[in-house]
């Protein structure tokens, strides 16, 4: 990212966005251009009031939906990496209103596909979730859709030199729609519903998920999935960490939700390579099987029937180190 000029994030409002955001003003001083993609008006305001005069002027506003082909052409110009973190995530919703999820995680996503082609953007990284493995809820299955759509993409790009990648992870804490804020309202009432007591998710933090795209744009071959091997956590353990003398009710798991997430299938295995702080699932129909990325990464390909899973995963956030994250996201996010 060193020697890039320009960079736009859709969905630049959200979470991710701002924070990567501030990374960006404060590491890259040769990114001149940020282009924050959102439809929402009053975050786009709030959010360059919250920014340093002095790098107000390396900001682009834009306002638009990526469902609007045209808008995404036009915001494209002369953009040199983007960042896709534009979704409807919230599973309920999208259960009830599946057509407008479709539009805006599937149709939105080849949307901006074209858009890059079209305006030889040179790199692309899609935001992708844990729930886009295997899925079991609408949500999930476009986000898979979407991841598809990405790692495919170097299909349509003829004698281009554009790269797109995916990057997957797990619940950010402190995020909205995450659980921590649901708990921490329940924090002076003494008791937690829980939907059910063993369940498990992965844990990332802003910052982490922020590296890990940084990471990305710097290794990328085109046509993977990255995975960063974070560390899982049980949901009364958290629950634990804000209040230790909490009560539990168990209300059972909600319509579309796991017990336990996955970021990598068994099936996923057979085309699975570890690079270290990260795993790498590559397309079999892609530029880069996994034999060829296995031999120009020089790394080796995890074990068939390997699945990374929140509940198999073996590294466990204690109490202890959630009070700590919880203390951090805190400062950053209420």
């Amino acid at each position: 990212m060193k020697n890039i000029k320009s960079l736009l994030i859709t969905g630049g409002t959200g979470s991710f966005g701002r924070r990567f955001t501030d990374h960006v003003l404060k590491k890259y001083k040769n990114i001149k251009r940020l282009v924050i993609f959102s439809r929402d008006e009053f975050k786009q305001q709030e959010m360059m009031s919250s920014i340093n005069p002095k790098d107000q002027g390396r900001l682009r506003f834009f306002i638009g939906d990526i469902r609007d082909k045209t808008r995404v052409k036009t915001a494209l110009e002369n953009v040199e990496l983007v960042i896709h973190a534009a979704a409807l995530k919230q599973v309920p919703s999208a259960e009830k209103n599946p057509s407008e999820v479709i539009k805006t995680n599937v149709i939105g996503a080849q949307n901006l596909i074209e858009g890059c082609l079209e305006n030889n953007v040179k790199k692309v990284i899609a935001l992708s979730t844990d729930k886009a493995a295997a899925p079991i809820n609408l949500y999930g299955a476009t986000k898979l859709c979407s991841d598809k759509l990405f790692t495919s993409a170097r299909v349509y790009a003829g004698k281009r030199n554009i790269k797109f990648s995916v990057v997957r992870y797990g619940n950010v804490m402190g995020s909205r729609g995450s659980v921590l804020p649901i708990f921490l309202n329940m924090k002076n009432k003494g008791v937690f519903t829980i939907t059910h007591e063993h369940m498990t998710r992965f844990n990332i933090s802003l910052e982490e998920s922020v590296e890990a795209v940084v990471w990305a744009f710097n290794n990328m071959l085109g046509g993977e999935i990255f995975v960063p091997k974070i560390k899982s956590f049980r949901v009364t353990d958290l629950a634990k960490a804000i209040n230790p003398n909490c009560n539990f009710k168990i209300i059972g798991i909600r319509p579309g939700e796991k017990l336990h997430e996955e970021m990598i299938t068994k099936s996923d295995s057979l085309n699975c390579a570890d690079l270290g702080r990260y795993y790498s699932i590559v397309s079999p129909f892609g530029q880069y099987p996994i034999d060829k990325y296995s031999k120009i990464k020089k790394v080796k390909q995890v074990k068939e029937g390997f699945n990374f899973s929140s509940e198999t995963n073996g590294k466990y956030l204690s109490i202890k180190e959630l009070q700590n994250i919880i203390r951090n996201t805190k400062k950053l996010n209420f």
